[in-house]
């Protein structure tokens, strides 16, 4: 080997930063986001006991709301306040991996013979009311022009099962590729759509029992009705337990009916979502190339836009859970843990997607979806009460 050039100097090569390294900076970086979200969800946790119709998830989205202009600054922009930064990596790391794992352990509240236990005639009645619901939320909203996403996770959320469902939709919609714009609108639907899940089914545990009974309905008629209809797990309990118990139960079978119809609903909205995103990219990349083509005839690009998995794999875990718990392979006890996880898990992402809320904005703006909430309510409560006294 040639001796060094008098006059220049050796220097060392440069120490390469190991993948083991990366990874232990990126998870300090979550820290202050993680030890925030723990502590917010401590709170809520404890707060609700006081408040037990009003679902966790909805306490922890307005402490979320309520806690970001504290923690942010404002922005150069007409939108509200962002978390501090040493907060955000770990803040986006819940709302994103923590919300798609709360998904997956909701799976194992589920169980294929305890929602079989409904009989045909439930079944058609919650599935029958689900889509109907669905589709017709989805064209109110068109007709009200309510924001698109809002729309999707309004009508996800009073079709199947309030809180949750909006959730796991969330989780498709949120994508790669969002720009922060498109975030922050996707926050503001999550908000609108959890205010209106709260207000119109806290009407309904009071509405629903006396129409019930002015009716004319059996115990296990209302509670079918009930569960078919009614939003939130608590409010469902809430309301066909003023009723009977043998209401009590119906209604929690067909609840359980509606969250199981949760994973080919989004599924299929992950497929939808999925060839959008893809159309749109294909587009920007061909408006990319004719500009940059432009005069050079016969060039040619490799450029193609990224694919996204059709069906999200929560969505899969979700199926996998419930398969898990039908075939009896899980033991009681970890049921029990794994109930706790997932409203852990959910209070956690719901607190976190609260910190990108603005809520002045959701003030201008939240009159059509207000009323886009109330059309879905009154959709779902007449359509499950025709099949209720059509098929039983």
């Amino acid at each position: 080997m040639a001796p060094p050039t008098p006059g220049t100097t050796r220097t060392a090569p440069p120490v390469a930063t190991t993948s083991t390294s990366r990874r232990a900076a990126g998870s300090r970086a979550l820290l202050p986001g993680l030890g925030l979200v723990a502590a917010a969800t401590l709170v809520v946790l404890l707060g609700a006991r006081l408040v037990p119709t009003v679902s966790p998830l909805v306490v922890a989205l307005v402490l979320g709301a309520l806690v970001a202009p504290v923690l942010g600054r404002v922005g150069g922009t007409r939108r509200g306040a962002a978390p501090v930064a040493a907060t955000r990596p770990g803040v986006a790391w819940t709302s994103r991996v923590v919300l798609r794992t709360g998904v997956v352990l909701l799976g194992f509240q589920l169980s294929v013979p305890e929602v079989l236990a409904l009989g045909w005639r439930g079944l058609v009645v919650v599935t029958t009311t689900l889509l109907v619901t669905f589709t017709g939320t989805l064209a109110l909203g068109r007709v009200l022009r309510v924001p698109r996403v809002t729309t999707l996770l309004v009508a996800t959320g009073f079709s199947v099962c309030g809180a949750a469902a909006i959730s796991a939709m969330q989780g498709v919609v949120a994508g790669p590729g969002r720009t922060p714009g498109q975030v922050r609108e996707d926050d503001d639907g999550v908000a609108a759509s959890l205010a209106l899940v709260t207000v119109y089914g806290t009407l309904a545990i009071v509405a629903l029992p006396w129409l019930a009974s002015l009716v004319g309905l059996t115990d296990d008629q209302a509670g079918l009705w009930i569960g078919a209809s009614v939003q939130e797990v608590a409010q469902v309990v809430t309301a066909a337990g003023t009723i009977s118990d043998p209401a009590l139960a119906t209604a929690t079978v067909a609840k359980l009916a509606r969250v199981a119809l949760l994973a080919p609903l989004v599924a299929v909205a992950g497929v939808v979502v999925a060839r959008g995103a893809r159309r749109a990219a294909l587009a920007r990349v061909g408006s990319t190339v004719g500009t940059d083509l432009a005069g050079a005839p016969g060039t040619t690009t490799d450029a193609t836009p990224p694919r996204v998995a059709p069906v999200p794999w929560f969505v899969v875990g979700f199926v996998v859970a419930v398969a898990l718990r039908s075939l009896g392979v899980v033991p009681a006890p970890l049921l029990v843990a794994l109930a706790t996880a997932t409203t852990l898990a959910f209070v956690a992402a719901m607190f976190a997607l609260g910190l990108g809320v603005d809520v002045p904005y959701l003030l201008r703006t939240g009159r059509r979806a207000l009323v886009l909430g109330g059309l879905s309510a009154l959709l779902v409560t007449t359509t499950a009460l025709v099949g209720v006294v059509l098929l039983t």
